[in-house]
Formats: structure tokens, C-alpha cells, sequence
């Protein structure tokens, strides 16, 4: 009985070890099969970070041909304080003047239409767009100088014409003399007034200035005025207008109607002269009263001396090609002189056909000159379209083989792993079919527990809309609409998503976080008001500084007090 009790657990341990070798056996060979799975998998991988590789080389191909051509080497950013034929004649000008020259120089050319604040945006906007050196014609002095400091901190360059701005930051002056063209007019108007005879009064001149908070404005006053100096037989009168032929036209139609009508009048630009006309056409005085002007363009002021609706007016030199030609030197570094003065000339009826008919002239040659520039940049666009095209299409062969040559290969490989897939499914389906393994199997697999916990849609759609602020929350222009795109939803969808979920418009939760963001940079940065502000997304320091205050009860410069 003893012996055969023996024997049976003997041959029951014999059973077990023949049992657990072959568990282990089993687990070796799945083992093995997965590893062999895992390295087709890496493969995979590989091919498939290959194929992006490919993608990418082929984009980059592609811009490479396109950026390689037409690079300009100096971009000259201009900015003109409004329009008219005088400063279309100086665009024109410059737009030929930046072919003349060995470098590859682009003249960028913005018009603020008389408003100060859009200038002030529009050469933010060309510092943006990366110019090497600013020319700007202020509409006004004093606000453009804070725009021009903010150019001059970044180590731009900035190049004044026809005005000036207040103060003495900027590089270079070039421009005609406007206290010189007053001058010219003034003693004109004088020699005009003394072969007058009047009965039982005094010559009038009535000058009718331009905006005075412009430079131009200010200095044709005074050498008006000092040309009138001293000259007590002459009633003077000055009254301020704005550039427009139609304040111009309401003043002199004023003093006529009003028994005080002048016998000169000198207007600050031959298109207030224009105003001026009218008013003596439709007065009737027309003959009694000597209109005087400034610019002496063709299709104004040098007509309008012709026609005899002006007895005289003034060429303001434009001076474009002179332009380019101080900032390619500054750009250059070569020598130049900080302030450049153009010279002008005085036109009568005695002048006035010799210097209508050359400036004319000039002009024609200037505009053919311009057309035959554009023909050539589009020739030589052309040939550098077609080399290019040569060029990526050479490139994308040799990248399409290559790519040819990568698919067949993942194919090969895919194909290889997944006879090793069903190999190991097999293996797999043995070892957990067996009832005595299962406990095994359960330590080798994860638990319920360990998974991560699901988070809640509102949730997610947070964390979403969360990180597409931050990424755009420094452009000053962004749109709901933009910001929908990214969330995948329309304008009104977001709305409704984040109305319902925080209670406030979208709108209002770009603005807070925008102020939260501005808070913790003052908190923890040395940084200005003015760059937080433009970092976090604010167009002006003044409107940031006002919602802060809005929005935390205090100021940004307080905290700051405070932190101190």
C-alpha cells in the first residue's frame, strides 16, 4: 500500500513538471513572438516617420525654388500722410528710383488718407513686415514722434520728407525749404499789393494756412509773415483752414460777403487755391482779387497760373529718386548729410509755360520709365518661374522614386508583420484557453483600476479652448471666427458652448484671460506695460491699462507700485 502511494506521487509530481515545463514553454515562445512583433511594429514605424520625411523634403523643395528668386536686399517702407497729384508724382518717382541702383532694393509705399491714428498703424504695420528703413511724412508732428521712437528703439532708421516730426529723433531730413517757399510767396503778394491802388484803405492779404499742428503748415506761416514784416501800408489778416479746398472756399466766401473782401490771397497748396477761386467765381469778384499757392504741379498750380485763376504759385520739389538715394546710402552705410534741403522755384505768368512744359516732359519720360520696369520685372518673373518649375519638378522625381521605393519596402514589412500577428494570436489562444494559466494571464494583464479615468466633454472642450487662446492670445486681430476654426465649430457654436459652460461670450473669456496672462507677466516679469500689453494681445497700452483697471480696480503701474 505504502509502495503504491509512492508510486502515485511520484508519477503526480512527474505530471507537474511535465506540465509546468510546458507553461513555461508556451510563455517562452509567446514571448518571443512578441518581440519579433514588436521589432515589425518599429519597422513600421520607421517607414512610416520615413514617409513624413519624404513629404516634408518635397515642401521643402518647393519653397526653397520659390524663396529662391526675388529676395530684395533693402525693403524701404514709405509712409505718405495723405494723397494728392504732388505726392503721386513722388510715389511715382521713388517707384522708379529703386531699380537705379545695384542692390535689390523694394520701396513699400502706405497712405493714411489725413488721419493720424492710421498712420500710426500703418508704420506699426510696416515694422511688422520687416522693413529695413522708414521714410515718413507725418500728418502731424507731435503724435507720429511716440510711433517714430518705437521704429528707432527696434534700430530702424527713419528718414523724414516734406515734414518734420517734434523732437530730434529720426536719421535724416530731405525735403524743399517750406519757410523759403512762404518767403518767395510772401514778397510776390508784396509786390503784387504795392501796384494796387485801393480807395481810402489799406491792400488786404488774407492768408489761409493749412492745419498748424503740421510742420509744413508752421514754417510757410512764418516766412510768409517775416516776407510781410515791417510793411504797415499792407492790412494783414491770417486765419487757419486744413488742406481742403473747402474750408477754403468757406473763409474767403466769408470775408467777401462780409464787406472785407482781399486783395491777395495766399492759400498754404494750390488745391486750397482751388477753393479760393470758387468763392471769388461765385461772388462775382473774380478779377479784383490776386489768388496765390504753393506745389506747382501740371494739372494744378502750373494751369491754373496759365488759365489766370492763380497769378502765381511755388514748385515744392517732390524729390523721390533723392529720397531712394539717402536711404540706400544710409542703409549702405555711406557718407550722407542729415539734413538735405531741396531747392523750389517761384511761378509767374512770365515763367510759367517753359517750367509747365519741361516738368510735363519729365513726368511723361518717369511714367514710361515705370511701364518699361514692370514689363521687365514681369520678363524676368517669367524666366524665374519657369527655372524653378524646372528645378521642383527634377526634385520631385527623384523624391517620388524614393518614395516608391520606401512603399514597396512598408509594404514587404507590413506584410511580414502580420503573418507574425496571426502567429502570435494563435499562441495567444492556447496559453489562455488553458483553465490552470488564467491566474497567470490575469497578472500579466492590467486592471480595471489602472486605467485612466474618463474625462467629462466640458471638460476636454476646456482644456481645448484653453490651449487655442494661449496659442493666439498675442495676435491683436484675432477673430472668433479664427478661433472656431481651430475648435472645429462655427462662430455660433462657440458661443453657445462657452455660454453655457462659464456664462460669459467668448469674447469677454479672450479679454480675461488676456488680463490674467497680463497680471502674471507684471507680477513676475520686468517687462513694460506697453510690451505686455501688445504680448497678450492688446492693440494699444492705454486701452490694456484701462481694462486692467476695469477689470482688478487698479492700474498695471499700481501693482507694480505695490510689488516695490
Amino acid at each position: 500500500m505504502n509502495g503504491r502511494s509512492t508510486g502515485l506521487r511520484s508519477k503526480s509530481r512527474r505530471k507537474e513538471k511535465k506540465g509546468f515545463f510546458l507553461f513555461f514553454a508556451r510563455y517562452f515562445v509567446i514571448l518571443q513572438t512578441k518581440n519579433r512583433l514588436t521589432k515589425a511594429t518599429n519597422q513600421e514605424s520607421k517607414i512610416s516617420t520615413m514617409h513624413k520625411i519624404v513629404v516634408y523634403l518635397i515642401i521643402i523643395a518647393c519653397l526653397l525654388s520659390a524663396c529662391a528668386e526675388g529676395e530684395a536686399d533693402y525693403r524701404i517702407g514709405v509712409s505718405q500722410c495723405s494723397k494728392g497729384r504732388w505726392r503721386d508724382k513722388l510715389n511715382q518717382e521713388m517707384l522708379a528710383a529703386q531699380h537705379l541702383y545695384e542692390k535689390n532694393v523694394k520701396v513699400m509705399i502706405a497712405n493714411a488718407d489725413d488721419d493720424t491714428r492710421q498712420q500710426i498703424r500703418q508704420i506699426d504695420s510696416l515694422v511688422s513686415e520687416g522693413i529695413d528703413l522708414l521714410v515718413v511724412s507725418p500728418n502731424e508732428a507731435a503724435p507720429i514722434a511716440e510711433a517714430i521712437a518705437r521704429v528707432r528703439a527696434k534700430g530702424i532708421p527713419v528718414v523724414c520728407f516734406d515734414r518734420k516730426v517734434d523732437g530730434d529723433d529720426y536719421t535724416a531730413f530731405i525735403g524743399g525749404s517750406n519757410t523759403e517757399a512762404g518767403h518767395a510767396i510772401g514778397v510776390n503778394a508784396v509786390d503784387i499789393a504795392q501796384g494796387i491802388k485801393t480807395a481810402g484803405r489799406k491792400p488786404r492779404i488774407l492768408e489761409i494756412t493749412a492745419l498748424m499742428s503740421s510742420s509744413p503748415a508752421q514754417e510757410r506761416h512764418k516766412g510768409f509773415a517775416q516776407a510781410l514784416k515791417g510793411h504797415d501800408e499792407l492790412e494783414y489778416v491770417c486765419e487757419e483752414g486744413d488742406w481742403s479746398s473747402e474750408t477754403t472756399y468757406r473763409i474767403v466766401t466769408e470775408h467777401i460777403r462780409s464787406g472785407h473782401v482781399p486783395d491777395i490771397v495766399f492759400c498754404h497748396n494750390d488745391g486750397m487755391a482751388t477753393g479760393a477761386y470758387k468763392a471769388v467765381v461765385e461772388t462775382k469778384t473774380e478779377g479784383q482779387v490776386s489768388i496765390l499757392g504753393i506745389d506747382g504741379m501740371p494739372g494744378e498750380g502750373l494751369d491754373y497760373v496759365q488759365f489766370g485763376h492763380q497769378v502765381a504759385s511755388y514748385v515744392y520739389p517732390t524729390g523721390g529718386a533723392e529720397i531712394v538715394r539717402l536711404a540706400v546710402d544710409i542703409l549702405t552705410g555711406k557718407p550722407y548729410k542729415r539734413i538735405n534741403t531741396l531747392e523750389g522755384i517761384l511761378v509767374v505768368k512770365e515763367n510759367v509755360w517753359s517750367i509747365a512744359t519741361t516738368t510735363k516732359e519729365l513726368m511723361k519720360q518717369n511714367d514710361r520709365l515705370v511701364t518699361i520696369q514692370d514689363k521687365l520685372e514681369d520678363y524676368l518673373g517669367l524666366y524665374n518661374s519657369q527655372r524653378k518649375a524646372l528645378w521642383a519638378s527634377l526634385a520631385l522625381i527623384v523624391l517620388l522614386t524614393t518614395a516608391v521605393i520606401a512603399i514597396w519596402h512598408a509594404y514587404v514589412v507590413k506584410r511580414r508583420a502580420i503573418r507574425q500577428r496571426q502567429a502570435l494570436n494563435e499562441e495567444q489562444t492556447l496559453f489562455y484557453a488553458d483553465a490552470s494559466r488564467r491566474k497567470v494571464a490575469e497578472i500579466l494583464s492590467p486592471s480595471q483600476e489602472e486605467l485612466p479615468q474618463p474625462k467629462s466633454q466640458d471638460v476636454l472642450f476646456a482644456e481645448q479652448l484653453n490651449e487655442a487662446i494661449r496659442q493666439k492670445m498675442s495676435n491683436p486681430n484675432l477673430k472668433m471666427d479664427d478661433l472656431g476654426e481651430s475648435m472645429g465649430l462655427s462662430r455660433v457654436q462657440l458661443y453657445r458652448r462657452v455660454k453655457s459652460i462659464t456664462g460669459v461670450t467668448p469674447v469677454e473669456l479672450l479679454r480675461r484671460m488676456r488680463l490674467q496672462e497680463g497680471y502674471v507677466l507684471l507680477c513676475n516679469t520686468t517687462k513694460t506695460v506697453q510690451e505686455i500689453a501688445y504680448e497678450v494681445g492688446f492693440g494699444t497700452p492705454g486701452y490694456f491699462s484701462k481694462c486692467f483697471k476695469q477689470q482688478y480696480g487698479k492700474y498695471p503701474m499700481d501693482l507694480r507700485s505695490e510689488q516695490k
